[in-house]
C-alpha cells in the first residue's frame, strides 16, 4: 500500500528527520533521491539508476551490503556509518538506517550527515594532541634543565668496585663526603655493593650524617675501564657515584657553561652560556648535534683528549685547557667532565668557565711539566702528540715575535714556506695572531 508513495515518503523523511533519503529497489539500485536543504554536498542526483554500493567508498561497501541484507530479512535496520566520496576531496561520512515498505516493496534508506560531528571530533583530537605535545615539550624542557643543573652541581666520584676505594672525586664530592681522609658512610657502601653484585645501576635516598636531617639522593652506575689500565690486564669495574640534595634540581653558577654530549662528543643539550663560547657566534638552536670540539675550537687537542679520558675513567676533575682559534680568539678555560646516563643513553656532562683570552704565554718548561703530571691519565701517544703541539706552538710564537709578526720572516726563521706556516697557524689556533 505504501510502495507507490515511496518518493513522497522519502521527501517527508528528509524534511522531518534526515539529510538524505534514498528509494532503493529489490536489486539494491537507487530509484529516487531526496536531499534536505541543509544536507551534505553530494552529487546525489547522479546516483539514480546506480547500485547503492557504488556510491560509497570501497572500504564501506560491506556496510551497505549488510544494510540491504538486514532490511530484506527484518524489514528494518540499525544505523551504520558509511563514507561517500566527494569531489571536494575529503570523504563525507553518513549514518544510514533502512526501512522496507511492505513485503516485496521498495526500501527507504535515510541518512544523516556526520561531517559536523566528525569535524568537531577531529578538532577535539587535534586540540588533545597539541596539549600532549605542549606537555611533553614542558617535560623535556624540565628534564633538560634538571640534567644540565646536575652536570654543574652534582657531587661525583669514581669508586673501585673491588676495594670500594675512591679513585677520583670532584670538589663537590670531596666537600660532601669529607674526602680524602673521611670514610664513606655505611648506606653508600651498601649501595655500592648492590650495584657491584647486580652489575646494574642502583639508587637510594639516605643521610650522609645520621645526626643530620639533610637527605641526599645517591646513584651508583657500574662501568668498565679499558683492560690496558687494569693491573691484571683485564677490564676493571668502576662505580660512578652521583649525589645531590634530595628534592633539589641544583643551579648553575653565573657565567658557567654547561653542555651534555653523546658518547661521541656531539651536543645533546646546552645552557645559554655555552653558545657564547662557540666560534663564529652560534645561537642555542645551532649547537645541537654538532661536535663540541668543532664548536669551541680545540687547537691543542686538549678537549678531545679530555673526552677520551672521561670515557675511560668516568670522571675528569677541573682542568685548564686552551680553546678557540680559527674564527675566534684563543682563550683559556677551566673544564670538568663526567660520564652520566640519560635513560639508556650514555652521555658526557661538561662544565666550562672562561678564564682569560690571549695567546698561551706559559713558559714551555712549565707547560711540559704540567703535561708530564698527566702520566697515568692519558695514553703515551696522546702525551707525545700534545708535547709536540706545545713545542711547535712555542717555537712559532717565538719566531713571530722575532720577525715582528711578519709571516715571511717567521717562516724563514723556521725553515718553512709561508703557506706551510699559515696552515700550521690555523691548525694551532694562532691564525688571528698578528
Amino acid at each position: 500500500m505504501l510502495s507507490g508513495l515511496a518518493p513522497e515518503l522519502a521527501t517527508a523523511f528528509v524534511t522531518l528527520a534526515s539529510d538524505v533519503a534514498l528509494v532503493i529497489d529489490a536489486d539494491g539500485v537507487i530509484r529516487n533521491v531526496a536531499v534536505g536543504d541543509g544536507g551534505p554536498v553530494l552529487s546525489a542526483s547522479g546516483w539514480v539508476g546506480r547500485p547503492w554500493v557504488e556510491t560509497v567508498t570501497g572500504d564501506t561497501r560491506r556496510k551497505v551490503e549488510m544494510l540491504l541484507q538486514e532490511v530484506g530479512s527484518a524489514g528494518v535496520t540499525r544505523r551504520r556509518e558509511v563514507n561517500h566520496p566527494s569531489t571536494g576531496g575529503a570523504d563525507i561520512p553518513m549514518s544510514y538506517a533502512a526501512l522496507r515498505l511492505g513485503v516485496g516493496g521498495p526500501v527507504i534508506a535515510v541518512g544523516r550527515d556526520l561531517s559536523a560531528a566528525a569535524s568537531l571530533q577531529q578538532r577535539f583530537i587535534d586540540a588533545q594532541q597539541e596539549m600532549e605535545r605542549d606537555y611533553w615539550k614542558l617535560r623535556q624542557a624540565q628534564s633538560r634543565q634538571r640534567l644540565l643543573a646536575q652536570v654543574a652541581s652534582d657531587a661525583v666520584m669514581v669508586v673501585d668496585a673491588l676495594s670500594l676505594a675512591v679513585v677520583q672525586a670532584n670538589p663537590a664530592a670531596r666537600d660532601l663526603f669529607g674526602l680524602p681522609t673521611g670514610s664513606l658512610p655505611a648506606p653508600i657502601e651498601e649501595l655500592l655493593m648492590m650495584a657491584r653484585s647486580t652489575g646494574r645501576a642502583a639508587e637510594v635516598r639516605t643521610r650522609v650524617d645520621p645526626a643530620s636531617a639533610r637527605q641526599i639522593d645517591l646513584s651508583a652506575t657500574p662501568f668498565r675501564t679499558p683492560a690496558a689500565e687494569a693491573r691484571s690486564g683485564d677490564a676493571a669495574m668502576r662505580l660512578l657515584v652521583r649525589a645531590r640534595a634530595a628534592g633539589a634540581d641544583g643551579t648553575t653558577a653565573d657565567g658557567e657553561s654547561v653542555v651534555v654530549t653523546d658518547s661521541n662528543g656531539r651536543v645533546l643539550m646546552a645552557n645559554g652560556h655555552f653558545s657564547s663560547l662557540c666560534r663564529g657566534g652560534r645561537d642555542d638552536g645551532q649547537v645541537q648535534g654538532q661536535a663540541v670540539v668543532e664548536l669551541l675550537g680545540d687547537p691543542q687537542r686538549h678537549l678531545a683528549a679530555l673526552l677520551a679520558e672521561v670515557r675511560r675513567s668516568g670522571l675528569v676533575p677541573q682542568r685548564t685547557v686552551w680553546l678557540g682559534g680559527g674564527q675566534g680568539p684563543l682563550f683559556e678555560a677551566e673544564v670538568a667532565a663526567s660520564l652520566m646516563a640519560d635513560g639508556d643513553q650514555e652521555c658526557i656532562g661538561l662544565t666550562l668557565r672562561r678564564l682569560r683570552e690571549g695567546p698561551a704565554t706559559e713558559a714551555l718548561p712549565a707547560a711540559l711539566q704540567r703535561l708530564v703530571e698527566r702520566v697515568g691519565h692519558l695514553p703515551l701517544a696522546d702525551l707525545v702528540r700534545q708535547a709536540a703541539d706545545l713545542t711547535e706552538r712555542h717555537a712559532i710564537e717565538a719566531a713571530l715575535r722575532k720577525a715582528a709578526d711578519d709571516l715571511g720572516g717567521a717562516a724563514a726563521l723556521l725553515g718553512l714556506d709561508e703557506v706551510d706556516l699559515a696552515q700550521r697557524l690555523h691548525r694551532l689556533g694562532l691564525a688571528t695572531h698578528g
